[in-house]
Protein backbone atom coordinates (compact mmCIF):
# COMPACT_ATOMS: atom_id res chain seq x y z
CA UNK A 1 0.00 0.00 0.00
CA UNK A 2 1.36 3.41 -0.94
CA UNK A 3 1.50 6.27 1.53
CA UNK A 4 -1.21 8.06 -0.50
CA UNK A 5 -3.51 5.05 -0.40
CA UNK A 6 -3.10 4.68 3.37
CA UNK A 7 -3.58 8.37 4.11
CA UNK A 8 -6.62 8.65 1.85
CA UNK A 9 -8.19 5.51 3.33
CA UNK A 10 -7.69 6.81 6.86
CA UNK A 11 -9.00 10.26 5.93
CA UNK A 12 -12.19 8.87 4.39
CA UNK A 13 -12.75 6.39 7.23
CA UNK A 14 -12.37 9.11 9.86
CA UNK A 15 -14.43 11.55 7.79
CA UNK A 16 -17.44 9.26 8.09
CA UNK A 17 -17.14 9.34 11.89
CA UNK A 18 -16.58 13.10 11.86
CA UNK A 19 -19.69 13.66 9.73
CA UNK A 20 -21.75 11.72 12.29
CA UNK A 21 -20.64 14.24 14.90
CA UNK A 22 -21.11 17.33 12.74
CA UNK A 23 -24.61 16.26 11.67
CA UNK A 24 -25.72 16.56 15.31
CA UNK A 25 -24.62 20.16 15.84
CA UNK A 26 -27.65 22.36 16.49
CA UNK A 27 -26.95 25.81 15.01
CA UNK A 28 -29.17 27.36 17.66
CA UNK A 29 -26.48 26.39 20.20
CA UNK A 30 -23.58 27.94 18.22
CA UNK A 31 -22.69 30.37 21.01
CA UNK A 32 -22.83 27.80 23.83
CA UNK A 33 -19.61 27.19 25.78
CA UNK A 34 -18.98 24.64 28.53
CA UNK A 35 -16.69 27.14 30.27
CA UNK A 36 -15.82 30.82 29.81
CA UNK A 37 -12.33 29.85 28.58
CA UNK A 38 -13.70 27.36 26.07
CA UNK A 39 -14.41 28.07 22.44
CA UNK A 40 -18.07 28.11 21.41
CA UNK A 41 -19.81 25.04 20.02
CA UNK A 42 -20.27 26.71 16.63
CA UNK A 43 -16.63 27.74 16.38
CA UNK A 44 -15.36 24.31 17.45
CA UNK A 45 -17.61 22.52 14.96
CA UNK A 46 -16.61 24.91 12.15
CA UNK A 47 -12.95 24.49 13.05
CA UNK A 48 -13.32 20.71 12.75
CA UNK A 49 -14.92 21.20 9.31
CA UNK A 50 -11.97 23.39 8.32
CA UNK A 51 -9.15 21.12 9.56
CA UNK A 52 -8.85 19.07 6.32
CA UNK A 53 -7.73 22.25 4.56
CA UNK A 54 -4.40 21.76 6.35
CA UNK A 55 -3.80 18.65 4.26
CA UNK A 56 -4.08 20.73 1.10
CA UNK A 57 -1.96 23.55 2.55
CA UNK A 58 0.82 21.24 3.71
CA UNK A 59 1.02 19.52 0.35
CA UNK A 60 0.70 22.71 -1.73
CA UNK A 61 3.48 24.71 -0.09
CA UNK A 62 6.70 24.26 1.83
CA UNK A 63 5.78 26.74 4.55
CA UNK A 64 2.90 28.43 6.27
CA UNK A 65 3.42 31.92 7.64
CA UNK A 66 0.80 33.07 10.13
CA UNK A 67 2.00 36.67 9.69
CA UNK A 68 1.11 36.50 6.00
CA UNK A 69 -2.15 34.61 6.62
CA UNK A 70 -3.75 35.93 9.82
CA UNK A 71 -6.34 33.67 11.43
CA UNK A 72 -9.93 34.70 10.73
CA UNK A 73 -12.31 32.55 12.78
CA UNK A 74 -15.72 31.84 11.31
CA UNK A 75 -18.84 30.02 12.41
CA UNK A 76 -21.15 28.14 10.05
CA UNK A 77 -24.63 29.63 10.32
CA UNK A 78 -26.44 26.35 9.61
CA UNK A 79 -25.77 22.66 9.84
CA UNK A 80 -25.97 22.45 6.05
CA UNK A 81 -23.24 25.08 5.73
CA UNK A 82 -21.12 23.25 8.32
CA UNK A 83 -21.36 19.96 6.42
CA UNK A 84 -20.67 21.70 3.10
CA UNK A 85 -17.49 23.29 4.51
CA UNK A 86 -16.34 19.89 5.72
CA UNK A 87 -17.14 18.12 2.43
CA UNK A 88 -15.42 20.80 0.32
CA UNK A 89 -12.26 20.63 2.43
CA UNK A 90 -12.38 16.83 2.55
CA UNK A 91 -12.69 16.51 -1.23
CA UNK A 92 -9.79 18.92 -1.80
CA UNK A 93 -7.65 17.10 0.77
CA UNK A 94 -8.26 13.69 -0.82
CA UNK A 95 -7.45 15.09 -4.27
CA UNK A 96 -4.25 16.69 -2.95
CA UNK A 97 -3.15 13.43 -1.35
CA UNK A 98 -3.90 11.49 -4.52
CA UNK A 99 -1.72 13.81 -6.60
CA UNK A 100 1.22 13.96 -4.19
CA UNK A 101 4.52 12.29 -5.03
CA UNK A 102 6.56 10.29 -2.54
CA UNK A 103 9.28 12.93 -2.82
CA UNK A 104 6.82 15.63 -1.78
CA UNK A 105 5.93 13.74 1.41
CA UNK A 106 9.61 13.88 2.43
CA UNK A 107 10.00 17.63 1.88
CA UNK A 108 10.27 19.84 4.94
CA UNK A 109 7.24 21.95 5.88
CA UNK A 110 7.88 25.06 7.95
CA UNK A 111 5.38 26.83 10.21
CA UNK A 112 6.33 30.35 11.15
CA UNK A 113 5.11 33.81 11.94
CA UNK A 114 7.33 36.30 10.20
CA UNK A 115 10.91 35.53 11.25
CA UNK A 116 9.88 33.23 14.11
CA UNK A 117 10.00 29.57 13.08
CA UNK A 118 7.77 27.27 15.16
CA UNK A 119 8.16 23.94 13.40
CA UNK A 120 10.06 22.30 10.59
CA UNK A 121 8.78 18.82 9.88
CA UNK A 122 8.73 16.40 6.94
CA UNK A 123 5.37 16.87 5.24
CA UNK A 124 4.35 13.29 6.03
CA UNK A 125 4.85 14.05 9.74
CA UNK A 126 3.12 17.42 9.46
CA UNK A 127 0.11 15.72 7.86
CA UNK A 128 -0.20 13.36 10.83
CA UNK A 129 0.20 16.13 13.41
CA UNK A 130 -1.32 19.28 11.93
CA UNK A 131 -4.18 17.57 10.10
CA UNK A 132 -5.06 14.07 11.25
CA UNK A 133 -4.24 14.24 14.98
CA UNK A 134 -5.57 17.80 15.07
CA UNK A 135 -8.92 16.59 13.73
CA UNK A 136 -9.16 13.71 16.20
CA UNK A 137 -8.27 15.96 19.13
CA UNK A 138 -11.02 18.46 18.37
CA UNK A 139 -13.53 15.75 17.53
CA UNK A 140 -12.95 14.37 21.03
CA UNK A 141 -13.63 17.82 22.47
CA UNK A 142 -16.82 18.01 20.42
CA UNK A 143 -18.04 14.71 21.85
CA UNK A 144 -17.81 16.23 25.34
CA UNK A 145 -19.76 19.30 24.21
CA UNK A 146 -22.49 17.04 22.81
CA UNK A 147 -22.64 15.06 26.05
CA UNK A 148 -22.94 18.23 28.14
CA UNK A 149 -25.78 19.43 25.89
CA UNK A 150 -27.49 16.03 26.24
CA UNK A 151 -27.16 15.40 22.50
CA UNK A 152 -26.60 11.70 21.74
CA UNK A 153 -22.93 11.02 21.05
CA UNK A 154 -22.33 8.70 18.09
CA UNK A 155 -19.91 5.82 18.34
CA UNK A 156 -16.57 6.48 16.70
CA UNK A 157 -14.70 3.17 16.96
CA UNK A 158 -17.47 1.08 18.38
CA UNK A 159 -20.69 1.71 20.27
CA UNK A 160 -21.22 4.72 22.51
CA UNK A 161 -23.45 5.05 25.55
CA UNK A 162 -26.06 6.51 23.18
CA UNK A 163 -25.59 4.42 20.07
CA UNK A 164 -25.28 0.67 19.75
CA UNK A 165 -23.65 -0.69 16.66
Amino acid sequence: MSIQTGLIAELLHEAAATKKMLERIPAENNTWKPHEKSTSLGRLATHIAEVPVWITRIIASDEFDFAAHPFKPSIAATNEELLAIFQTNLDAAAASLEATTLEEFDKIWTVKSGDTVYYQLPKKVALRSWAYSHLYHHRGQLSVYLRLLDIPVPGMYGPSADERM
